[in-house]
């Protein structure tokens, strides 16, 4: 390809709307283009990063025994409402009518269509197990995207989805494909950090993340030199003893003024770890009143798993007063009628100091279970930096981090609900049971800049570059250099080799700085100054030096090279 002919221009100044390298790259390379929010045209050079991209995946899942269909983006949303899923997901689900009042989904994913195709395919044992996936554009009304490609509402999706007679099956399938997941990442020239998760809007018992560390990362990771680590809404810390000691009676005492935890701790001169804090939630329009020791804070995302809700916000303190409550000095003692959670924490300490459900007013020596009961006890803490490992007793870490896959062991949450089953060998007819598994080639795309890049430009891994070498004459009067350009050009483009050739009228520097932000492998620079030793020079874009190579050598160096 000709640059003078590549559709798309290179810009020099930083975009204004982007705040992540890889958003910036892209736009200033000339490879992507937003049309609406969260909506972007990948430019020529941008599609052929993303189909080598797609190729690695379809090459590990075809070894893994993946099988490639295609589903409809338009989804019945009949059959989002059979799972329940509809209300999950909320607003993220874009939703339309056709003209005949019908309503429908714009596909955010595939569970419930490949749930329901499977249904038709497979009656027994004999057809398990199946791996399906497609690689196809899916719709999420993000409230707020962002970084580009990170989190877009229209957006390339691998989505695979196993079927199993039991769950050994379900862990073989599961097994296969963080196998297969870890080999494409490390094609792609990503460094990755296997981690714990929460299951989310996508069901399930069991999921792990595939993360990358970076300080743009959009997520969070808890993690402990001796392997443990989770995202933050699924981490975990061992919750040491505040203070242990006899049970003392219940006494009241005046707190004039004292409404927050720091507040109460500081007036009554006791560490946080010994007060008690009372939050409130509206879960699915139920109030909720939630206990949780005083140096903790709640992990929302915990909470509404504990409470298996759909809808879950802070309430107003209107709610907690109409739920005969005092705000700032609320305890679940002498509570009725109220649905209580407590963070198990409450049960790491005696005599803690809570509020007296009157204004200005809390109690000394609070104990769990003798003065309060809870409907739920379960941890619905925040795990944070500092906090104990709970597989070692070491201190927990935390690093930014950018998503990259995601697998769920989903049992039959599906299968169950859209009537998916299959006959056992014994002729009793069972669920199937399934697993699902997601990549996004479009966010890998800018995961590889974000990790693989400088200040000059993009820096692609050979695997997924656009194109292997960067032809770079600096074209002189009188000079032979355009000459051995076109033949090495032609030359390499019939060995096999994918040749960007700059064939503009310009300066170096223009070219050799498009050359840094395109980010192509190999630069091979043939100036006047090269051919008086008859040498053309190559350069590897990751690399400060560059070396001679002999112009009748150029083609099998390269070829060498590219490997």
């Amino acid at each position: 390809m000709r640059i003078s002919q590549l559709f798309g221009k290179t810009q020099r100044e930083l975009p204004a709307e982007a705040d992540t390298a890889s958003h910036q790259l892209l736009l200033r390379a000339g490879m992507i283009r937003q049309i609406a929010a969260g909506v972007y045209s990948y430019l020529p050079l941008a599609l052929r990063a993303l189909n080598k991209i797609e190729n690695i995946i379809r090459d590990e899942m075809d070894k893994a025994g993946g099988q490639e269909l295609m589903m409809p983006v338009l989804q019945p949303l009949e059959l989002w409402q059979q799972t329940g899923r509809h209300g999950a997901l909320g607003q993220i689900l874009f939703t339309l009518k056709d003209r005949r009042d019908r309503q429908l989904a714009m596909g955010p994913t595939h569970e419930e269509v490949i749930t329901e195709l499977v249904k038709y395919n497979v009656q027994s044992y004999r057809d398990l197990p199946q791996l399906l996936y497609q690689i196809q554009t899916k719709f999420r009304d993000e409230p707020r995207p962002r970084a580009g490609l990170v989190r877009a509402r229209e957006f390339a999706m691998k989505d695979l989805y196993s079927f199993d007679a039991d769950e050994a099956g379900l862990d073989i399938s599961y097994e296969k494909m963080r196998v297969a997941y870890q080999n494409i990442f490390d094609r792609c020239g990503l460094p990755t950090v296997l981690v714990e998760a929460d299951s989310g809007a996508i069901g399930g018992k069991e999921s792990k993340e595939f993360m990358l560390v970076t300080d743009s990362g959009e997520d969070e990771i808890i993690h402990c030199s001796c392997g443990y680590a989770a995202n933050t809404e699924k981490a975990a810390s061992a919750k040491s003893i505040a203070h242990s000691e006899e049970l003392l009676p219940i006494e009241e005492v005046a707190t004039p003024g004292k409404a927050t935890i720091e507040e109460v701790a500081d007036f009554l001169k006791v560490p946080h770890s010994r007060t008690l804090k009372a939050v409130f939630y509206v879960a699915d329009k139920n109030f909720v009143f939630g206990v949780i020791r005083g140096d903790l804070e709640v992990n929302e995302t915990k909470l509404k798993n504990a409470l298996h809700c759909t809808d879950l916000r802070m309430a107003t303190e209107d709610e907690v007063k109409e739920a005969g409550l005092v705000p700032g000095a609320a305890s679940p003692v002498g509570i009725k009628d109220i649905q209580i959670i407590a963070d198990d924490s409450v049960s790491s300490g005696t005599n803690f100091i809570a509020g007296g459900n009157k204004p200005a007013t809390h109690i000394k020596n609070v104990n769990y279970p003798r003065d309060f009961k809870a409907d739920i006890i379960t941890d619905i803490a925040k795990a944070r930096a500092g906090d104990t490992c709970p597989r070692c007793g070491g201190k927990l870490a935390s690093s930014c981090s950018l998503e990259l896959g995601h697998i769920f062991k989903l049992g039959t949450f599906y299968s169950a609900k859209l009537g998916a089953s299959f006959i056992d060998k014994d002729g009793q007819s069972k669920p199937i049971i399934m697993g699902c598994y997601g990549i996004g080639p479009s966010r890998l795309l800018a995961a590889i800049i974000e990790h693989h890049h400088d200040d000059k430009g993009i820096i692609w891994p050979a695997s997924v570059a656009p194109y292997q070498i960067h032809l770079c004459p600096l074209y002189r009067e009188g000079s032979k250099v355009a000459e051995v350009t076109e033949k090495l050009y032609a030359d390499l483009t019939a060995a096999g080799l994918e040749v960007l050739l700059d064939d503009r009228q310009e300066s170096p520097g223009v070219k050799f700085n498009d050359a840094d932000l395109l980010g192509i492998p190999f630069r091979v620079t043939i100036s006047p100054r090269s051919l008086e030793k008859n040498s053309i020079e190559v350069k590897r874009r990751s690399e400060k030096q560059a070396e001679l190579v002999g112009v009748e050598e150029a083609v099998s160096k390269l070829r060498e090279l590219v490997g």
